[in-house]
């Protein structure tokens, strides 16, 4: 079985956009794991409607190990609960990960309605390709994280101290640990508004020096730069995909 987990925070909006293409996925045994952090919309609604399971979150990193706790799958899919999949992004996925005996697996990057500052050509150039080039010393993942439960359980789950990027972190974690791989005929359609909310060159900056800093000195643990918001868009008249 594959357990699916997405952590939320008032998603009631970009959920069914995403459990819908999970729900069209007929010829794949999963379950669905809604970790959600109370908010003031009806996102616990929404999904037990498309039969998730459903637990308490909090921070990405608090949602996904709550998920995991009660995870029936050999294999754990992490999403964010904004995204957008291809057509049969799990029935892809999962082959992918058994044919090259994969333990870690995370995916290409596009942004669902691109512009002139965020694009194919741009993502490309500036994560897509260097995840690929670096992928065996600095394992790179964001978004969509595959995982064998048994490699999750030995790590202990995400950092919850880590202020940025502790996907990114888990994924190296787990890369020592087993074989890492990106699987790139589906990929991951991501929004752009956090770009959108907070400047794609500060976003852009903070993520490039939060890369650094944890290419020399490790995650980072500290430090104004690095604060993260979960999802605070809702406040913004702007806000879109």
């Amino acid at each position: 079985m594959l357990s699916v987990i997405i952590p939320t925070y008032n998603e009631e909006k970009n959920l069914p956009g995403l459990l819908d293409a999970l729900t069209k996925e007929k010829n794949i045994e999963i379950e669905i794991i809604i970790a959600d952090k109370p908010g003031k919309d009806k996102t616990r609604e929404v999904a037990k409607k498309y039969g998730c399971r459903i637990t308490d979150g909090g921070t990405p990193a608090e949602g996904r190990n709550k998920g995991a706790k009660i995870a029936k799958g050999d294999i754990i899919l992490f999403l964010d609960g904004d995204i957008r999949l291809p057509p049969n992004f799990l029935i892809q996925s999962i082959a992918d990960f058994e044919t090259r005996n994969l333990d870690i697996a995370s995916y290409h990057l596009y942004p669902i309605k691109g512009n002139i500052k965020l694009n194919r050509f741009s993502i490309d150039l500036l994560y897509n390709r260097p995840q690929t080039i670096l992928k065996r010393k600095f394992p790179m993942g964001a978004m969509g994280i595959m995982v064998r439960k048994n490699i999750f359980d030995k790590i202990g789950g995400f950092d919850s101290s880590i202020k940025l990027a502790e996907d990114m972190y888990f994924v190296q974690q787990a890369a020592e640990m087993g074989r890492f791989g990106i699987i790139k005929n589906v990929p991951i359609f991501m929004p752009t508004r956090r770009f959108d909310k907070d400047g794609y060159f500060r976003t852009g900056l903070k993520y490039l020096i939060c890369g650094v800093h944890m290419l020399f000195k490790g995650p980072v643990r500290s430090g104004r730069v690095f604060e993260y918001k979960f999802n605070h868009y809702d406040d913004d008249k702007n806000n879109k995909c």
